[in-house]
């Protein structure tokens, strides 16, 4: 076990840490973050609009097209947000004005995305003819676009201001100007480039990328089985190796659950069941049903160690309890410490694994709905579960009996654990008396 826990940390945790601070991956990783707020507070207005009482859906069934609007303009334009955000934090690792590079990027995406629609016969009392904007182009599945225009354009941006292909202005011309000028001439290089590949050429950006990727999407983030375990374990996995699992595959499946859920609360907002929705691995399953109390179902082992001989990990457990309830796990994984640690990196993998799969079969059978909305992640988990999911009692239900098997998962672990901990402990005391 030694030589196996030294291969871990000499060959494995090096790869894992680099790729998890790579410039463009931490830039994704942050920016699509960044939209976390929108989302959120879109959700809430969907779940507004399907209240499962008589008496208040009809109450606000007059007001829908009116409170549709917020959802509209946060899930709806996901990856304008997106575009932002990701380019931002790209030019802070460079150094380069985050405001310009944003913009610049918007710009891009929205020349590289959308194709304005031309009325030419108005249509008396809804629409005037003119040329409009089809915000469905700006929605979560143009999120490849968005990270592709956001990237190359701060890419561009960055290189013709290291080459000084900008507009200089002389010293004394406040910064906000001067970045203006600087931007001149990338802007115009960005904004040619995009209209020729799109408009020009005819080449849709977002919409090969989406092709291209949606298998990868439809195993890691979508029905299969296999996919959702596949990202349970890696996520879990490198916990245990010390690197924070969802850092290292933050970027390559965040853009995947974020369309998965998004893809979720669209058909959910215009009237498709809970039960029949698209998508069932999607980052609110995995966050409610399985990380109860946070990556590996860690609330179990924290509620065992509230009850345990040891005074040190009685003492972590009354520490750990009320974080893990807000499914706040770091106490516990550092502390224990769960990390390098074989006993307990053990069922910390299996709980969510076994966890992961009961949850499967039950949403396909439709014994649990499919998760509708984005709740903040430190909403408790039977209660998140219970909202997410078009207020299904079941669905908080099955939180209580993931929760019962991840106590039972962890248990023997923990006794052999506890032992090696009490061993310690009297060690300790016996050299404190001889002393």
């Amino acid at each position: 076990m030694d030589k196996f826990v030294n291969f871990l940390e000499l060959k494995i945790l090096p790869v894992a840490t680099k790729i998890g601070s790579q410039r463009h991956m931490t830039a994704i990783r942050k920016g699509i973050i960044a939209t976390m707020p929108l989302t959120i507070v879109g959700s809430f207005f969907t779940l507004l609009l399907n209240i499962p009482i008589e008496s208040i859906a009809a109450m606000i069934d007059p007001f829908k097209p009116i409170l549709d609007v917020p959802f509209r303009f946060t899930i709806g334009i996901l990856s304008l947000y997106a575009t932002f955000g990701i380019a931002s934090s790209l030019a802070k690792s460079y150094k380069l004005d985050s405001l310009t590079s944003g913009i610049l990027a918007v710009l891009a995406f929205l020349v590289a995305t959308v194709v304005p629609v031309q009325v030419v016969e108005p249509v008396e009392g809804v629409i005037a003819a003119g040329r409009y904007i089809n915000i469905a182009q700006l929605s979560s599945a143009s999120l490849f676009g968005a990270i592709l225009t956001a990237i190359l354009s701060v890419e561009i941006y960055r290189w013709m201001k290291e080459k000084n292909i900008t507009v200089k202005m002389p010293e004394g011309v406040p910064p906000e100007v001067a970045n203006s000028f600087i931007a001149l001439l990338p802007a115009a290089v960005i904004l040619i480039l995009f209209w020729v590949i799109r408009h020009v050429l005819g080449f849709d950006i977002s919409a090969t990328l989406s092709t291209i990727l949606m298998p990868l999407k439809n195993i890691l983030a979508g029905n299969s089985l296999f996919g959702g375990l596949l990202t349970v374990f890696l996520i879990t996995f490198f916990w245990v190796l010390g690197i924070h699992g969802p850092a290292i595959m933050g970027p390559v499946i965040r853009p995947f659950w974020d369309i998965s859920i998004a893809e979720n609360t669209d058909a959910f907002a215009t009237g498709a069941s809970a039960n029949n929705l698209p998508n069932i691995f999607t980052e609110q399953f995995l966050q409610w049903f399985v990380w109860i109390g946070g990556a590996g179902a860690t609330l179990a082992l924290v509620v065992l160690f509230l009850f345990s001989k040891s005074e040190y990990l009685k003492s972590l457990g009354r520490l750990s309890f009320l974080p893990g309830l807000f499914n706040i796990n770091e106490p516990v994984i550092f502390g224990a410490p769960i990390v390098m640690n074989p006993i307990l990196g053990i069922p910390f993998i299996l709980a969510p694994l076994i966890t992961t799969t009961l949850s499967y079969f039950l949403t396909i059978s439709g014994v649990v709905p499919m998760m509708a909305s984005r709740l903040p992640f430190t909403v408790i988990s039977p209660i998140a579960a219970w909202m997410s999911t078009n207020w299904s009692i079941m669905a908080g239900v099955l939180v209580l009996i993931n929760f019962a098997i991840s106590i039972a998962i962890y248990y023997p672990f923990f006794k052999v654990f506890e032992k090696q901990q009490l061993d310690r402990e009297a060690a300790a005391k016996a050299e404190e008396i001889a002393a």
